[in-house]
């Protein structure tokens, strides 16, 4: 039983396993894989058709040179989407809620389109460093402003993620609590608020995939001004 709200986001094992490692294969085992028929599902075919139109949403605006992370890119969004949406499901876990967990994906992701710009485009990526036609007195503080904006990008990768998700998620428990107690004293008030319940979770699910778009969309805006 959870001694406080933020238990929750503690990592479970069971029989000396982390349930955070099964979570991260669940991806794996959920989206189906295409096959050599000529007739599909449906369910196919709808999941073929999100992910060409995720696709040319990301990339129709990038160079060519960038479409080659397109698989990469994509794979992230649906790995995220996925655990994020089977992280509304009662008695599971959300990876995402975790900081470390995020960080282990902004970090390299965003370390790799910095390292592809200094080596395809050097003077272009450093020139993002400062801006043109600025007074001579501001060059060395605009230099420190943009490095440390630069760096602190994956970071905001990873908090935006984990904060939005962990906001979510303590709001469904604090409501579903508030519910569970008043249903005995306050029949009609616990109703509104299960109703109030219902729509934020319909919110979460929203929340869930638009917070996986937003990442790799910013990753491919860095990865954009990089090549």
């Amino acid at each position: 039983m959870a001694l406080n709200f933020f238990d929750q986001f503690m990592t479970p094992i069971y029989l000396g396993i982390p349930l955070i490692t099964l979570a991260t294969l669940m991806p794996r085992i959920t989206f189906l894989q295409p096959t050599q028929q000529w007739m599909t599902s449906r369910l196919t075919a709808l999941q073929t058709q999100f992910i060409n139109n995720t696709t040319y949403q990301l990339f129709a605006p990038l160079s060519l040179k960038s479409h080659n992370w397109a698989l990469l890119i994509i794979s992230l969004m649906i790995f995220l989407i996925t655990i994020n949406l089977l992280g509304l499901l009662p008695y599971t876990f959300t990876p995402t809620t975790q900081l470390s967990f995020n960080m282990a994906f902004a970090v390299p992701a965003w370390l790799a389109t910095v390292i592809i710009g200094l080596r395809t485009q050097p003077t272009h990526a450093f020139a993002h460093l400062l801006p043109e036609s600025t007074p001579p007195l501001l060059i060395p503080i605009l230099i420190m402003i943009e490095t440390i904006s630069l760096f602190i990008r994956p970071l905001a990768l990873g908090v935006r993620l984990t904060a939005n998700l962990t906001a979510g998620h303590l709001l469904i428990q604090l409501i579903s609590t508030a519910v569970f107690t008043m249903i005995y004293s306050l029949p009609i008030t616990a109703l509104l608020t299960a109703t109030l319940l219902i729509l934020l979770s319909i919110l979460e699910i929203a929340v869930a995939m638009i917070q996986a778009y937003v990442f790799v969309l910013l990753l491919s805006l860095y990865l954009q001004e990089n090549t």
